[in-house]
């Protein structure tokens, strides 16, 4: 079970990332561009998803594109999800509180490279190697 502190923790250990706070909801950022937030359900959320709305701590995370987000839903619906807010958008929902740490740590950092300047992501890459 991942924990907002487990967030923050891999989130600012990727380059160049920084914590702002938004209407008083926590974002990641890497150059000013965000790759994941603290998204709770709105209104709409709820109305959409109906009695399959979770109701633990959601994180919102950008992906590489649109297959990227089909394949995590697909993958394991229990843990990824997404709203009518989101269609089209290379963004998807994650149930915080249903995710192992391995599984957030790749999420965030896919998220990340999804968002980082091409050298960034490119260096942070090859260092990883």
């Amino acid at each position: 079970m991942a924990t907002w502190d487990d967030v923050r923790r891999i989130a600012l250990e990727l380059p160049e990332t920084s914590e702002v706070l938004s209407r008083d909801l926590r974002q990641w950022r890497v150059k000013d561009k965000g790759f994941v937030w603290e998204r709770p359900l709105r209104r709409a959320d709820f109305e959409a998803l109906g009695d399959d709305a979770p109701d633990g701590p959601i994180l919102g995370a950008r992906v590489e594109h649109l297959v990227a987000k089909e394949a995590l839903l697909a993958d394991d619906p229990s843990v990824f999800f997404t709203t009518p807010h989101f269609d089209g958008y290379p963004a998807i929902l994650v149930q915080l509180d249903r995710i192992g740490l391995e599984d957030l740590r790749e999420v965030i950092v896919e998220a990340w490279l999804a968002r980082a300047p091409k050298r960034l992501a490119k260096a942070y890459i090859d260092a990883s190697l």
